[in-house]
């Protein structure tokens, strides 16, 4: 019988989806909360090479991205754009607007999905940047974490790929970093295996810090289990530390079955150099999914949930009730998520990765002899998808990496446009078209050509637009003339790059000239952050009486404001002005989920222990509650002795 032909062709899906809300406007200018941090005198014990990694350039921030928690609890039906790549054999579903997330991916011959594939859109706080949701495949790019980009627009076309075959090409411009990275995926014809040839470039004249995890969502069974070509691996669970093992067996449990622990945890495997690189998970019946690759992408992962309260809790959190949890399997650069890899200037590193079914002998692949095992479903994945096959698709692939694509599905950001402007750079492949420019970025492109940050735009009922915090901007915005707008934005600028005292001076220039709420915040968060109480208690006053008082305010702004404003004054003592503050807020801002909780924190600073308990009682949900944030459990702790009820139980570690 005749094998169909391979094809790539737009298409939509409906399903409930809770929308992502608008952006937050104000620069984020603090640390987030990282739940992946470990002890500075912990990574000395690491080896050599880990510690470098573990300890090279971490985030300060996610400036210059802005943060997406916009999004609520409620879902509703709607219809997404997607893509959709098929042979005979697969079908693969990906969506363009979320960061190229591949959603599905459907065996035919056997009738089989390979991934956890999410019935909802559910975002919540996991990503760098805030919103994120769960399944499919996801490509993170950029530092320890999901990828900025995770509910974002990717570019997409398509160009001839190895063999002839269509070749879906996804492309962006990673900001935390400044790089372009691409994603290619094709489907051989009458091939059991999506093929993903990626690419990541550092056009700029100093080495930069690479990240790059390829994560996967399989379904979590009871009889689950992970396979991978490893004796030992390294723990990190949400107590912070990083713990080498060994494995499957440690602490009397069989580690390679996700249920097989209470807690969340990542479990890194320490692959052998010369192993083939690859990681299945397989179910009762040992079948399942499998993803292998060159050897570049050294690096392999699970991450459990575990089988307490907390895990299941959040599993439910991230879907809809009956739906059936997930476990993740990773690949990576490095060896565990903790690192950040160097990239020499004008350097690029590629490699290909391959994703389709495991078939094993159940009796083997859930026996007691862990090497057996794991060397049968090598085995398996040999007769079905040689080594050589995989090295040869790399070979096959990269020189089509600098080919322009063709035929335009999806249009993602602006600002790989803005920086190819900016740099000059010279990216086949990727093309940035200077049409991609928008709002945002017109400012800056006005800096670009005159030197001059377009002040007219200034307008006190709604913040100034994204800030950009790049070296070569800075320095731009240090030469143009002052204003409100320009000194606003080289004080974000400054803070970012370190430049403490100055960004504060910029600031005050700026309210000098132009009073804004605004800026105020900023200039609050320094001094709350500089530990100066006093001062941060002053402007943070300001900046909200301002806000409140401001005819047309915008709404999102207000409460983005007030959310920063009122921990600062309850940190620095003053939950008598924190009252003021929130009371003033309208109805509906006040009643969310995150200003519920404020309220009573508010409430038990007071001293008023009944009225917050209250708030706890009459029930509420914070839809941007942080992965890892124990903010619920120790305010309840401080306000009864009671258990925690189920709905507040978000706990990520032993209590």
């Amino acid at each position: 019988m005749a094998r169909s032909a391979t094809t790539i062709r737009r298409s939509t899906l409906t399903v409930p989806v809770a929308p992502l809300g608008p952006e937050n406007p104000l620069p984020p200018l603090l640390p987030r909360d990282d739940p992946h941090r470990i002890d500075p005198r912990q990574r000395a014990t690491l080896p050599p090479d880990m510690a470098r990694q573990v300890g090279y350039a971490p985030l300060t921030s996610v400036l210059p991205t802005r943060l997406r928690d916009g999004y609520g609890r409620d879902r509703v039906p709607t219809d997404l754009d997607t893509i959709v790549l098929e042979n005979d054999r697969l079908s693969v579903t990906v969506l363009p607007a979320y960061g190229g997330r591949v959603y599905a991916m459907r065996h035919k011959p056997t009738g089989r999905d390979l991934l956890y594939t999410n019935p909802v859109i559910q975002p919540a706080d996991f990503a760098l940047n805030g919103a994120w949701f769960s399944g499919g495949i996801e490509w993170n790019i950029g530092a320890t974490g999901h990828t900025t980009l995770s509910c974002a627009p990717l570019h997409a076309a398509v160009l001839d790929g190895p063999g002839g075959a269509p070749m879906l090409r996804l492309w962006e411009w990673e900001r935390l970093r400044d790089l372009p990275f691409q994603v290619d995926l094709w489907l051989p014809e009458g091939s059991d295996f999506l093929y993903a040839g990626v690419r990541l470039r550092n056009p700029h004249d100093g080495t930069v810090p690479v990240y790059w995890w390829s994560n996967i969502a399989v379904p979590e069974t009871r009889h689950g289990r992970v396979l991978v070509p490893a004796d030992e691996g390294w723990h990190f669970g949400y107590e912070h530390s990083l713990t080498r093992i060994p494995f499957p067996e440690w602490r009397g449990a069989d580690r390679s079955y996700p249920l097989h622990g209470d807690f969340p945890a990542d479990y890194f495997y320490e692959v052998p150099a010369g192993s083939r690189k690859w990681i299945a998970a397989v179910d009762r019946d040992g079948d399942g999914l499998v993803q292998t690759s060159t050897a570049t992408l050294r690096g392999r992962k699970l991450f459990v949930w575990g089988a307490g309260p907390g895990g299941r809790r959040w599993q439910r959190w991230l879907t809809e009730d009956g739906a059936p949890g997930y476990a993740e399997i990773q690949a990576g650069l490095a060896r565990t998520q903790l690192e950040h890899v160097p990239l020499a200037a004008g350097g690029e590193v590629s490699w290909v990765e391959c994703y389709g079914p495991m078939d094993a002998d159940p009796t083997v692949v859930h026996g007691p002899d862990w090497a057996a095992a794991r060397a049968h479903a090598e085995k398996r994945l040999a007769a079905t998808l040689p080594e050589a096959t995989v090295d040869a698709a790399y070979l096959a692939w990269l020189p089509l990496a600098d080919r322009d694509p063709d035929d335009v599905l999806h249009t993602g950001s602006g600002w790989g446009a803005l920086e190819v402007a900016r740099g000059g750079y010279a990216l086949p492949g990727t093309p940035y078209d200077p049409a991609t420019l928008g709002p945002d970025q017109r400012p800056w492109l006005t800096l670009l050509d005159t030197g001059r940050f377009p002040e007219e735009e200034a307008a006190p009922e709604r913040p100034p637009g994204p800030s950009l915090v790049g070296g070569p901007w800075r320095e731009r915005l240090e030469c143009a003339p002052g204003g409100p707008l320009t000194d606003y934005h080289l004080g974000v600028a400054q803070w970012h790059a370190g430049d403490r005292a100055q960004a504060r001076r910029s600031w005050e220039r700026s309210l000098s000239a132009a009073p804004s709420p605004w800026t105020a915040r900023c200039l609050a968060l320094a001094e709350a952050w500089g530990g100066h109480p006093q001062r941060a208690i002053a402007v943070s006053l300001a900046a909200a009486k301002r806000a409140l008082a401001t005819q047309g305010v915008d709404p999102v702004a207000l409460a983005a404001l007030a959310r920063d404003m009122i921990p600062v004054l309850l940190d620095a003592g003053r939950a008598d002005i924190a009252r003021r503050v929130f009371d003033r807020l309208p109805q509906d801002v006040r009643a969310r989920g995150r200003f519920r909780l404020l309220d009573a924190r508010i409430l038990l600073a007071l001293g008023d222990r009944e009225g917050a308990r209250a708030v706890f009682d009459a029930g509420f949900e914070v839809a941007d509650l942080r992965e890892g944030d124990e903010i619920l459990s120790t305010t309840w702790a401080l306000l009864t002795d009671d258990p925690l009820p189920a709905a507040y139980e978000f706990r990520m570690r032993p209590a």
